[in-house]
This record gives structure tokens, C-alpha cells and sequence, in this order.
């Protein structure tokens, strides 16, 4: 796992909790040396996760829309800035240069890119794992709405696990490098 791209909010949450759990991810990934991969932004948690990432000597690759260029959200500081035309190519760009994916706290931006991704892991599109950091109980409610979704048989058997969830950072990293996907129910 040489690369992983983070998914996170662009603002930081009401606790800081979020902003430390992000903080600690990019000194993690930097300490393990893998790149981060992320959207490009500069404010909020992925401002916070890509300085702390190159503070502590990460290689930091984002990848934005020229929309947001405009609008002054890129950071203009990362070891290197692709500048895409759409989402859709930014979520793929993201996609092709990483080895693995995370979701920290965030919106629906966020869980866009999270379910995109999981859902292409489901068809068998990529292989990678996929990480939830459920920092401070964030996600719960949802992962307790993805067992209602199972419950309900809208998940087949092995769906759920394709999801790697963690409340330690360390141990969701040590389950994504050793992640090995199993053919479903």
C-alpha cells in the first residue's frame, strides 16, 4: 500500500475530535510513507490532513477541479496539484493513483466518494480496500443503517465486510494493507 486516498469534509465538525483524527492520519501516512491522496482543498479537515501530512515530510498528491481553482480552495502547497475539469474525473483521477481509500468525518461530498468507491469494489471494478474511521462514534448511525440495510437483504452476505471499520487509526491502516477481497454470497 503505497498510496491512499482520503475522503473527508470540507469543513472541520463541530468537535475536535475530527480535526485531531485528521491530524493524525496525515502524520500516519507520512510516517508509513505512503502518499496521501486527496482532494485538493484547502480548508477544513483536508486542509488540516494534507498540512499535517507535509509537516511531517508526507508526500501529499491532490487532485481538484478547475472550478474550485477558481474559487481559491486549492492548496498551493502539496507536493503535487492535478487540476481536472469535473468531479467525475477528479473521483477517477483520485481513484487511478491510489492503492487503497478512507473516509475521515465529513458530508455528502464525502459519502459520495466513499459509496462510489465501495460500490466499486462490490463489482469487482477494483480490488482496493476501502477504510471507515469512525472517529469519536461519527459514523454509528450509519453503520448501524448499513446492517438494517442487510437485515432487510438489500446486502447480500460479505457486502458489509468489504467495509474495513475502525475507531483506532493505526488498526484500520494494518486491516487495509492486509485486506484481501473474498468473492461474495
Amino acid at each position: 500500500m503505497k498510496s491512499v486516498c482520503v475522503y473527508c469534509g470540507s469543513s472541520v465538525g463541530l468537535s475536535p475530535a475530527y480535526s485531531q483524527a485528521a491530524v493524525q492520519c496525515g502524520r500516519a501516512l507520512a510516517s508509513r510513507r505512503i502518499t496521501l491522496v486527496y482532494g485538493g482543498g484547502n480548508i477544513g479537515l483536508m486542509g488540516v490532513l494534507a498540512e499535517a501530512a507535509l509537516a511531517a515530510g508526507g508526500r501529499v498528491i491532490g487532485v481538484i477541479p478547475q472550478a474550485l481553482v477558481r474559487r481559491e480552495l486549492a492548496h498551493r502547497g502539496l507536493t503535487r496539484l492535478i487540476t481536472v475539469e469535473s468531479m467525475h474525473e477528479r473521483k477517477q483521477k483520485m481513484a487511478d493513483l491510489s492503492d487503497a481509500f478512507m473516509a475521515l468525518p465529513g458530508g455528502i461530498g464525502t459519502m459520495d466518494e466513499l459509496f462510489e468507491i465501495l460500490t466499486w469494489l462490490q463489482l469487482g471494478i477494483h480490488s482496493k480496500p476501502v477504510g471507515l474511521l469512525n472517529t469519536s462514534g461519527f459514523y454509528a448511525r450509519l453503520l448501524d443503517f448499513l446492517s438494517h440495510m442487510h437485515d432487510e437483504q438489500f446486502l447480500r452476505n460479505g457486502q458489509l465486510d468489504l467495509l474495513l471499520v475502525d475507531d483506532d487509526l493505526e488498526l484500520l491502516l494494518d486491516k487495509m494493507a492486509a485486506f484481501a477481497p473474498r468473492p461474495l454470497e
